[in-house]
């Protein structure tokens, strides 16, 4: 039994932090580009992972198998056009994680046609990884597109919302959290994001 909880981090945890590691990089990539140095004065503009690991996010991938980083700072106060550059912030982060979706798509592809040339040993884990890594990827890329503060999709949205739309999501944002917490809890949040996720997973891999 435990051994095989170590073989399933073994084979998880190097998606889990590729994708974690690229989603926060692209976001403070894009920020930096956009005029805002905040996250590359914090060291952050990095594709080292321990430089955005979250304990508790760490704790819930080792319980839940699902968790996350730490946000990237960003000061929107650099933008020309906070609204707009903060909706392009955003959805680097999704963008990042479709990204390599679609990458670990074709590269469990290649995989399949060089099956013969590469020892099972060593072809089993890493087809098991890569298929990890189109699952999880597509599972952050549509949950982080949910409107719900803090969560891109909340940054994107109001980018289209007016001003008052805009102060809501504001005064939201401090208890995201909870309502994420909640929506987990009530279960709603697996009915939204799963049948999405199934769908585009039957789109990419097959």
């Amino acid at each position: 039994m435990t051994n095989n909880i170590i073989q399933q981090i073994a084979i998880m945890a190097p998606p889990f932090l590729l994708a974690i590691t690229f989603h926060e990089f692209c976001h403070g990539y894009v920020a930096w580009r956009l005029g805002d140095p905040t996250a590359h004065d914090a060291g952050r503009l990095t594709m080292n992972p321990l430089k955005h690991l979250d304990p508790l996010g760490v704790l819930a991938f080792i319980i839940m198998k699902i968790g996350w980083a730490k946000p990237v700072p960003i000061n929107a106060s650099y933008f020309r056009n906070p609204i707009k550059d903060m909706m392009w912030v955003a959805l680097a982060g999704p963008a990042s994680n479709l990204a390599l979706a679609l990458i670990s798509a074709v590269a469990i592809k290649l995989l399949v046609m060089t099956e013969a040339f590469i020892p099972g040993v060593i072809l089993v884990p890493l087809y098991n990884m890569v298929a990890v890594s189109i699952w999880f990827n597509l599972v952050l890329f549509i949950f982080n597109l949910l409107p719900i503060p803090p969560l891109d999709g909340s940054r994107i949205l109001t980018r289209f919302l007016p001003a008052q739309g805009v102060m809501l999501f504001y005064k939201l944002e401090p208890f995201g959290f909870i309502i994420l917490l909640a929506l987990f809890y009530l279960g709603i949040i697996p009915k939204l994001i799963m049948p999405l996720t199934q769908f585009a997973h039957s789109l990419i891999a097959g």
